[in-house]
C-alpha cells in the first residue's frame, strides 16, 4: 500500500483514539437473572415507561423461555407492543417497518429480547423513530446520531455479538446487498437485562458461530493500536471465560452456569471493542453476511486464523499475550511460538465444534472485486489493525478462505 495512505490511516486512528475519550462510555446498569427482571421493571416504572415496543426473535418467541419478561411488564400494568419479523441479518427496510410499528402503536421505549440480529434491529428502528425524515443509510460511519433514540433495553438471548454493550448497529441495505455499521455512543443500550434461561434451547451451531465471533471481538480488540487499560481488561477478561467455557457451554447448552459465563464473555467483548475497535475479521465477514447471508458468527469463525496469520510479526507479541492469559503455551516460548500457538488454539476450538477451516465453495470469483473494495474501505482508515493492507491483500486473503482456490 501507498505509505502515505497508511500514514493517513494511522493519523485518522489516533484522533479517533484521542476523541475517544471525550466519548461518553460511561457503565450502564446491567441486572441478571430472575432478580433481574423485577430490577428492570421497577426501573422502567420509575421512569415511567408504560407502553413498550418488545422486540423480540422469534425463534426465542416461539420456545416460550422468555414469558417470564414478557409476564412481569403486564403485571406491571404495561401494554405491551410486539415486534418479531427479525431476520438474521437486519435490514434498513425492516428497521422501517418496526419504527412504524413502534409510532404506530404510540410506544415509549424499546425493549429487544434476542440476538445481535435483533438488538441491532432495534437499534436501527431507534434512529429512523427519532430522524424519521433522514434516510437510514445516511447514518453509515461513526458519530453521525446527534439525537438519543428512545430508552433501549437489551436482553440477549445468545452468547456471542455483544450487542448490548456496544455502539454499533450492523444493517444490510437490501438493495445494494451492503452489509454496513453505524457506530456512535447514542446506541449503546441504556439498560441490560442477562437471562441465562433464555440460551438453554440454543442449537449447538448457533453456540459455535456466536462464541467465535465474541473470542473474535474480543481478539481484535486486544491486538489493534486503540486499546485503553479498561478495553484491554474487558479482552482478556472475555478471551479467558471463553477459553473456560465455550466448547462446555456447546457441549451442554442446558448449563445455565455454563450459559451465564458466556453471556458476560460476550459483554465484556462488546465492551472492549465497541472502544478499541475489531479489524479485518469483521470487515471481510460483513461483505460475505451482506452479499451471501452467511451468519456473521460462521464468517468471523473462519476468518479469524487467516486473518490473523496474515497480519505477521505485527501481532505476535499481543497473540502472546493471549496465550500466556490462558496458559497455552511454556513460559520459555518466543512471541511467535505463542502466537502460532494462540492461532492453532482457534482452529482446534472450531474443529472441536464443526466450524471449518475455509468456506466450501461460497465466494464467486466474479465478486471478489466488490467484496474486497468493501471490506478496504470499512477497515481504512478507521480499524487500528496490526498491519494495514490494500484492497488487493485483503482479496487474497478472500481467496485463502475458500476451497474455490485453496490455501495458498
Amino acid at each position: 500500500m501507498n505509505p502515505f495512505k497508511k500514514a493517513y490511516c494511522r493519523i485518522y486512528q489516533k484522533v479517533f483514539y484521542l476523541a475517544s475519550f471525550f466519548l461518553p462510555f460511561q457503565a450502564k446498569p446491567v441486572y441478571e437473572g430472575d432478580k433481574g427482571i423485577a430490577k428492570m421493571v421497577e426501573r422502567l416504572s420509575l421512569r415511567h415507561f408504560r407502553r413498550p415496543m418488545v422486540v423480540i426473535d422469534p425463534v426465542v418467541e416461539q420456545t416460550g423461555l422468555s414469558a417470564p419478561i414478557l409476564e412481569a411488564l403486564v403485571k406491571a400494568k404495561m401494554k405491551v407492543a410486539s415486534y418479531n419479523q427479525v431476520t438474521p441479518n437486519p435490514t434498513l427496510d425492516g428497521a422501517l417497518e418496526l419504527a412504524y410499528e413502534y409510532e404506530k402503536k404510540c410506544c415509549d421505549c424499546l425493549i429487544a429480547i434476542g440476538g445481535g440480529s435483533t438488538i441491532d434491529l432495534a437499534k436501527a428502528a431507534g434512529i429512523a423513530i427519532v430522524y424519521p425524515k433522514k434516510p437510514l443509510a445516511k447514518f453509515k460511519g461513526v458519530l453521525k446520531v446527534h439525537r438519543r433514540i428512545p430508552y433501549f433495553v437489551a436482553i440477549p438471548s445468545t452468547a456471542g455479538t455483544g450487542s448490548e454493550a456496544t455502539l454499533a448497529a450492523v444493517v444490510v441495505d437490501a438493495k445494494t446487498k451492503d452489509k454496513f455499521q453505524i457506530d456512535d455512543p447514542k446506541l449503546i443500550p441504556d439498560m441490560v437485562l442477562m437471562y441465562p434461561h433464555l440460551l438453554s434451547q440454543l442449537p449447538p451451531k448457533v453456540v459455535a458461530a456466536t462464541g467465535m465471533d465474541a473470542l473474535t471481538h474480543a481478539v481484535e480488540a486486544y491486538i489493534g493500536h486503540s486499546n485503553v487499560f479498561s478495553t484491554r481488561r474487558d479482552a482478556l477478561k472475555a478471551v479467558t471465560m471463553i477459553h473456560a467455557s465455550l466448547l462446555d457451554f456447546y457441549a451442554r447448552p442446558s448449563d445455565e452456569n455454563k450459559a451465564r459465563e458466556m453471556l458476560f464473555a460476550s459483554y465484556y467483548a462488546g465492551r472492549a471493542f465497541t472502544r478499541a475497535y475489531v479489524g479485518y475479521v469483521h470487515a471481510l465477514a460483513h461483505g460475505l453476511g451482506g452479499l451471501y447471508n452467511v451468519p456473521h458468527g460462521y464468517a468471523n469463525a473462519v476468518l479469524l486464523p487467516i486473518v490473523l496469520k496474515a497480519y505477521g510479526k505485527k501481532a505476535w507479541r499481543k497473540l502472546a499475550h493471549l496465550a500466556d492469559a490462558i496458559a497455552l503455551t511454556p513460559s520459555d516460548y518466543n512471541d511467535q511460538e505463542k502466537a502460532a500457538s494462540f492461532i492453532a488454539h482457534i482452529e482446534k476450538m472450531n474443529a472441536a465444534m464443526g466450524l471449518p477451516r475455509q468456506f466450501d465453495h461460497l465466494i464467486q470469483e466474479g465478486d471478489l472485486d466488490l467484496l474486497s473494495t468493501r471490506a478496504e474501505k470499512e477497515g481504512n482508515p478507521l480499524y487500528p489493525v496490526p498491519r494495514i493492507m490494500s484492497r488487493q491483500e485483503l482479496k487474497t486473503l478472500l481467496k485463502r478462505s475458500d476451497v474455490t482456490w485453496g490455501v495458498r
